[in-house]
């Protein structure tokens, strides 16, 4: 919580203007900006300064993780955070490649576990990092990345948070992950609880030790609409101490991932936060 608050005061005192010709809207913007999890000590990093809807965020990830590229699926599995970027993004409806309603294109988990090669063959990203962690081997090239500039154009929105590179020293597991954009009052909030939950869940199916999780943002921003809120009554509130969260041990495999798990295998304890505070989201 402190490095959240000081990355958002950091914003306030330092950050340049920026318009956002996406949005259409202007955010205060800083570049670099470094975060770190502590996994091993279960540190669970749930923003305690306003609610936070951790469910959603962990939901998200599942479908990442299944290689989801409907919101509908999304949305079965207990997130409704890809409706608007797949129904309302004006961009995206004018697409060529859309399917239809609910499709979001080629983007985050279909490149991970289907990035295509020019022979049209695919390439299983997040299979090769579990078999090769299972076995002890850090190849030093155990990366997720879901930004494909090839394919750019085939989805609704470029990833925001685009690669995760583990790292096996002994039996602990450590994950960096890195943001090229970051909404800091609303996307952060779940970004973070996605960085956690994904080398808790990675080390968990490996059967290593989680470390620590490490989270790069380049282009950290608080849009012009949620700075009231954000120095006005966010950064007021004291912060609280962060909960812990509990999966469910019997999630031993990829397989357990991508057929069975719900939310009901997660569960979050000693969470406390100050009343919710509804920041503008932009599409």
């Amino acid at each position: 919580m402190k490095a959240y608050l000081e990355l958002c005061q950091r914003i306030i005192d330092e950050g340049t203007w920026v318009e956002n010709k996406r949005t259409g809207k202007r955010c205060l913007t800083v570049i670099n900006a470094d975060l770190t999890y502590n996994v091993a000590n279960n540190e669970f990093p749930l923003i305690t300064t306003r609610k936070s809807f951790w469910k959603a965020a962990i939901a998200e990830l599942l479908g990442y993780i299944r290689g989801y590229s409907n919101a509908a699926d999304f949305r079965r599995l207990g997130t409704k955070t890809w409706d608007a970027n797949a129904n309302e993004n004006a961009a995206w409806l004018a697409n060529p490649y859309r399917k239809g309603e609910d499709d979001m294109g080629r983007v985050y988990g279909v490149q991970g576990r289907q990035w295509r090669k020019p022979n049209g063959e695919t390439v299983d990203q997040l299979k090769k990092i579990i078999h090769n962690l299972s076995r002890k081997i850090d190849d030093r090239g155990e990366i997720l990345t879901f930004y494909n500039p090839g394919e750019i154009e085939q989805g609704c929105l470029r990833p925001c948070m685009h690669t995760h590179t583990f790292s096996l020293l002994d039996d602990t597991l450590y994950l960096t992950s890195y943001q090229r954009s970051c909404d800091v009052p609303l996307g952060l909030t779940f970004n973070q609880i996605q960085v956690f939950t994904l080398l808790a869940l990675v080390a968990q199916i490996t059967g290593n030790k989680p470390g620590l999780a490490f989270h790069k943002i380049i282009n950290a921003h608080i849009y012009e609409d949620q700075l009231e809120l954000m120095q006005n009554v966010q950064l007021k509130r004291e912060p609280l101490p962060l909960p812990q969260l509990e999966i469910n041990p019997d999630i031993k495999t990829l397989e357990d991932l991508e057929t069975w798990v719900t939310l009901d295998d997660f569960k979050v304890h000693n969470y406390q936060s100050h009343p919710a505070i509804k920041y503008p989201f932009s599409v």
